[in-house]
């Protein structure tokens, strides 16, 4: 809600006033009151159409109740019988506006729609720039007279309402005139009249006071009620001269408009909240983990782990059982996933995922579908939960996008990210003591062999000793062991290292996760919010 101006608050301009409030509707948009709205953007448009017609003009508009004498004191204020009065009732059918001074009021009494116009020849010089209207009743019976009224007091610039003693307290005086201009105090003028009726000075006295204080329960201002009497003509020439007054300061129109323009800016700061929240980090976290799970995250690091202990053992496992693992599929390339180097038939990775337009991860189950739905939701109704129900319909479109386009953006983030690094250094050392094991085995198989073909053919070798072993045996025993012992080794190695490259990755594929969600749910969310205080500020501005 958008507060009063502080009494310390330096004066804004009207037209940087009004081009506030035009930019808080741009701004805010579908998510404002659209009553609110439309009626804060005629109030922009009467600014400007006002203000082009600004010159030393006063627009003085009398209004009141059926029976109240508007009329009588409209003839009185101008010295002579120009409002046409019904002689049955005492009904103003038609607006009539009285002119003082020689400066054109063609334009403006167009502009007000008044086409009963009277020049009031040798008026007070006081008064010159003065237009006063006498308004339809605003309770006729007459819709067309209603409207008439109500139409000429949107565009007036001060207002100067006149009661009786029997209809001051009238509802719809107060409830849907006076209660709305709780910015238009400067421009206002109460009058009490046909005091002539009361008998006693004290009753006077009295209904005046009553009226004082329910236009000041209104929120209209705290007024002193000038008491008239069209009939008699007390009171006429002290409203006159408060009326010259308030010609005389030749800033009723601005003073008038501005007050509009804060009245609306108010009116359509009911559709902001009083402030503008923030992401909350549980329900961030609840999206991360729902969007981890459906872009099969899990799956791609059972992958990385079994690819990693699969390229250990096949650098660094038994050179005699290595075969066998080139038998096993890569589990990264299965997913169209890891490095993208042409396979037996010269395709690629990325040439099969140019033609499906994605990897091979298995789509979101539907539960976790549900689960990301859910999550996104959380984060829109957490960031609007204190804020009006147009906001927090638009966090909820804006934080759900759809199903297809989110599992596409989580896949291509997924591909994107690097699931392999660089070969670890004990892959290379390992491997080199297999094949430096391996070719001592073989040897030591040679050596034994040549040394029984020789002699099986009567040949006698001396064959050298290491103790009580044969070198070629001991080459062939230790190699073999050694090979063996090495091979477990790098396998152990290879599950701290997968258990390792797996948390590396996990973090890359977390930052990939959490881009997605700030591109696809935070971004859009964030945008709204950015709308709601940005269109915060302009009406509080537009109102202080």
């Amino acid at each position: 809600m958008i507060g009063r101006r502080r009494k310390d608050a330096p004066a804004v301009p009207l037209a940087e006033r009004a081009e506030r409030l035009r930019s808080a509707l741009d701004v805010g948009g579908e998510e404002l009151d659209p009553d609110a709205a439309e009626h804060a953007r005629g109030v922009v448009q009467r600014v400007q159409e006002r203000w082009a017609l600004k010159g030393g003009r006063t627009v003085v508009a009398l209004a009141g109740a059926t029976g109240s004498g508007k009329s009588s004191v409209f003839n009185a204020l101008a010295g002579a019988d120009v409002a046409m009065i019904s002689p049955r009732r005492p009904t103003t059918a038609e607006a009539s506006a009285a002119v003082w001074g020689e400066e054109p009021a063609g334009e403006l009494l167009d502009w007000l729609g008044v086409h009963e116009r009277y020049h009031v020849e040798d008026g007070e010089a006081q008064l010159d720039g003065l237009v006063l209207v006498d308004l339809p009743d605003f309770d006729s019976r007459e819709v067309r007279h209603r409207v008439e009224a109500d139409r000429i007091l949107e565009r007036a610039d001060v207002f100067v309402w006149v009661a009786d003693p029997q209809k001051y307290a009238d509802a719809r005086l107060h409830d849907d005139y006076l209660q709305p201009l709780r910015h238009h105090e400067t421009v206002m003028l109460v009058v009490l009249n046909q005091i002539d009726r009361l008998r006693e000075r004290d009753d006077v006295e009295r209904v005046r006071e009553d009226l004082r204080r329910l236009v000041q329960s209104d929120g209209a201002g705290d007024h002193e009620v000038i008491a008239t009497s069209a009939r008699t003509g007390e009171g006429i020439d002290v409203l006159r001269s408060r009326i010259a007054a308030v010609v005389g300061a030749r800033n009723a129109a601005e003073a008038r408009l501005v007050g509009d323009v804060r009245t609306s800016a108010e009116s359509v700061g009911q559709s902001v909240g009083q402030s503008t929240p923030q992401l909350a980090d549980s329900a961030d976290q609840r999206l991360h983990t729902a969007l981890k799970a459906a872009s099969g995250v899990p799956v791609v690091l059972d992958a990385v782990e079994r690819d990693y202990v699969r390229q250990a053992n096949a650098r660094a496992g038994w050179p005699f059982t290595r075969w066998v693992a080139s038998l096993r599929p890569d589990p990264l390339k299965r997913l169209r996933l890891g490095d993208d180097s042409p396979g037996p038939a010269g395709i690629a990775p990325s040439d099969v995922r140019a033609v499906l337009g994605r990897s091979s991860l298995p789509s979101p189950t539907p539960a976790a579908r549900a689960n990301v739905q859910l999550a996104t939701r959380q984060v829109a109704e957490d960031a609007g939960a204190q804020l009006p129900v147009r906001w927090q319909e638009a966090l909820l479109e804006a934080a759900g996008p759809t199903g297809e386009d989110l599992a596409d953006s989580l896949d291509q983030a997924i591909v994107a990210t690097p699931l392999r690094a660089r070969s670890p250094v004990w892959w290379s050392v390992l491997g080199i003591l297999q094949i430096v094991l391996a070719l001592a085995a073989a040897a030591g198989l040679l050596w034994l062999v040549l040394v029984a073909a020789l002699g099986w053919a009567g040949m006698p070798v001396d064959t050298p000793f290491w103790g009580p072993v044969p070198v070629p045996l001991a080459l062939l025993v230790g190699g073999l062991l050694g090979g063996l012992l090495l091979a477990l080794l790098a396998r152990l190695l290879a599950q701290v290292g997968a258990r390792r490259r797996r948390r590396n990755v996990e973090e890359r594929l977390d930052e990939a996760v959490e881009e997605v969600a700030y591109q696809r749910v935070h971004r859009p969310v964030l945008t709204v919010l950015e709308r709601h205080e940005k269109t915060r500020e302009l009406l509080e501005r537009a109102a202080s």
